[in-house]
Parts: structure tokens; sequence; C-alpha cells
């Protein structure tokens, strides 16, 4: 179940990137599950991981690899390598170890990702006989085959790209993501692996998807849990025309808001695909003191079991909402200056039940399928949205029988 269909886009190859997928077997054997990366020499390479303190193995292989100019990505679904101690840790490293020797590369060029079961050791053994077919696969066109072989729980493929002119020359970025519940705002709680052939040194790289990140993939949350494994990549082959990036230049600040506004299309189908999900939340928090403040207002409604459950139901029960507002931990608000809105409809004005408020009006809202909360603080000047979705039926039962 999904909201809003969204057939894969059209993707621009990337110059200098290639990919290569294969079934190894690792849970099913439907479709492929395993997908080698490839980066042309001298290419740069940024990311960012997840916050969890029980990080998987691959998340503490690929932090090493990372100052290592990675020139190869290596990811299996079906299989989470973590909680699984030192031999967990061998396991990512001899996966790195059996590409690395088919590529003529060092093993330590890759970077290893993994997503699936927790606790289950690697099946390592299906890996390394599987690479050589993930290998001879490489091609620049294989982006919907790659979004497809990370899925998990995923009813979708999720890919984005776009072209961006620059001085009259053009820089391509394109990105798949893959994630549909364990997903909670702390760092990037899924797997991203975003691609682009621009010239930008590694440092200036990093600082980019690190600033898009913060407003794409930490503004989204299915459930509230940050996974052990979740990463977000962003690979530049250095192919294009337009000469080297630079910071504080025009051809940057173009450059960063094209990566911020992909991040966002690959988080947002991200939470339209929440398990279970039957509608699509977007909640925003404005005149707020600060991002930090507005940010966590918003992530408490979001999270809020209460509210997800009466959006569910197309109940338009605001005092969820209100509550979650209450709770969210800001020091010394002051009642009389919020207001609560459901689309355009205003059911909450300075602190209390809105005099026009109607239940049926709140009910039309209720009703729809993309829904916007706007809660205006009376603070500041500060804005943030926070994307999420419902709870339904389904996603208990997706998540009691994941292991089934």
């Amino acid at each position: 179940m999904a909201v809003g269909a969204l057939p894969f886009p059209p993707m621009h190859p990337v110059a200098g990137i290639t990919l290569g997928t294969t079934c190894a077997g690792i849970k099913q054997t439907l479709r492929d599950d395993l997908l080698v990366v490839e980066m042309a020499p001298d290419s740069t390479c940024a990311a960012v991981f997840t916050q969890n303190a029980f990080c998987a193995a691959p998340v503490h292989v690929a932090r090493a690899h990372l100052s290592k100019s990675p020139r190869w990505l290596l990811i299996n679904s079906g299989n989470a390598n973590a909680g699984t101690g030192a031999s967990g840790m061998e396991n990512a490293l001899s996966s790195c170890a059996g590409l690395s020797e088919l590529v003529n590369g060092d093993a330590d060029q890759v970077l290893p990702f993994s997503t699936g079961v927790i606790g289950e050791p690697l099946r390592v053994d299906k890996i390394q006989a599987a690479l050589p077919n993930a290998v001879r696969d490489l091609a620049i066109d294989h982006w919907e085959k790659a979004a497809r072989a990370i899925m998990t729980t995923d009813t979708f493929a999720k890919g984005a790209s776009q072209i961006i002119d620059i001085g009259g020359k053009t820089i391509t970025i394109t990105g798949i993501s893959k994630g549909a519940g364990m997903i909670q705002p702390n760092m990037a709680t899924m797997l991203a692996f975003i691609a682009t052939d621009a010239k930008i040194a590694q440092p200036l790289l990093q600082a980019c998807l690190t600033a898009a990140v913060e407003q794409s993939f930490n503004r989204i949350t299915v459930d509230g849990d940050t996974s052990t494994n979740d990463a977000c990549v962003l690979m530049a082959s250095g192919g294009s025309e337009v000469p080297a990036l630079r910071a504080d230049t025009p051809a940057y600040a173009v450059f960063s808001q094209a990566v911020l506004a992909l991040c966002k299309q690959l988080a947002e189908a991200i939470v339209r695909d929440g398990e279970g999900a039957t509608k699509l939340m977007r909640i925003v928090v404005n005149t707020a003191a600060s991002d930090e403040e507005a940010a966590r207002v918003g992530k408490t409604i979001a999270h809020s079991p209460l509210v997800k459950t009466a959006f569910f139901a197309s109940d338009p029960n605001w005092g969820r909402i209100l509550a979650a507002v209450g709770r969210s931990g800001i020091d010394n608000m002051v009642l009389e200056a919020v207001d609560i809105y459901l689309g355009d409809v205003c059911i909450v004005k300075a602190g209390e039940r809105a005099a026009g408020y109607t239940e049926a009006a709140g009910q039309h809202v209720m009703n729809q399928e993309e829904i916007t909360v706007t809660v205006s603080l009376g603070r500041g000047q500060a804005r943030q949205e926070i994307l999420t979705c419902d709870f339904s039926y389904d996603y208990v039962k997706i998540n009691a029988e994941y292991r089934t």
C-alpha cells in the first residue's frame, strides 16, 4: 500500500557511474538483492550514517573506508549484518575483499551497505558467488534495476533525477532510495545512493550532503524508529564540463539547491511508501523561535501514535494534535499565541477551539489522502516541515510478520 501512485521516473545516466545487480538469494530468490556501483577514477564521495549506537558492521566499515578514496559500493538486501559482533565485521570486510579482487582494486576502496533482518549472520558465501554476475552487469543505465535490488518491505522502487544548467553547461544528479519502515529522522533512516557528474572536492561535497540530509531525510518519520544500518551516499564522478564547483559561488548555490530538491523527492517517496500507509501528512510549524524548536514540535506531532491512528480513521480528533504540541518540550510557550489548522480549516485559535470550527469542516479535510497540519507558535520567524504517514492495521501486520 502506498499514498499516491509514483511510477519510477526517467533516470538520467551519470557519466562515470555504472551499476550492476544480481540475485544472490540472501533471503529470497525472486528478484535481485545485490548491487555493485562503480565510480570513475578520481571521483569524490561523501556519506552520512545512522546515529544508532548499535550501528551495523557495514556502517563501521563504510565509515572507515570513506577516507580511502572509494571507487565501489556494495549493497545487499535481505540481511542487515547488524547485532552480529566480531563475525559481522569479518563478513563485511570479507565482502569488500571479494569485490576488490574481481575489480582489481583495494578492499578499503569498497563501501559496504546492508539492509534487512537484524541479528542473522550474513551469508558471505552467497555474496561471493554472485559478485561476478553483478560486476558483469555494470552499466550506466541500470538505475531502476539498482533501486529494485535494494528494496525490503518497499512496495515500489524509488528514484529521482534531474539535469541543471550552469553557464550553458549541464550537471546531472540522479539517485535512488529505499525505506518503508524503521524510519525516524536521526541522520538518514533509510538507504540512499545519489550520483552526480559534478567536479567538486570531497569536503565541499560532504558539506553539501550533510546540509541536504538535514532538511530532507532528517525531516521524515514513519514510525519513530532509527535503524542500525542507514546511510546516504553522494558520489561525484567529475564527468561534467562545468568547472569545479567552489563554495560561496552562484554555481555551487544552484548545485546545492538541486541536491536538496532531489533528496526531498527521495525522502517524500519513502513516507508515501510507509508500511501500511494510507495518508501522507505534512506537519508545518511556523513562527517558531528557531528551526530546532519548529522541528521538535513537528516531530512530536508526527511521532504520536494517537495522532497517526486518528488520521488512519479519518477522525478529526484535533485534541490529539493539541496535546502533542503541548508536550513537545518548548519552554515558556504562550498558549494564547498558538493557532492550529487542518488544511485551510482553523481548528485552534489563540490556544482554544476556534469559534468558527465545525466537525463537518474538519471531517472534510480528514477524508483526504494528503493532509497538511499547520501549527503557528507566535514566537519568531522560523519554519520547518516534517513529513509522516498514518498508522494502519497493515503496519502492525507487516511488522508482526516481518521474519516469516
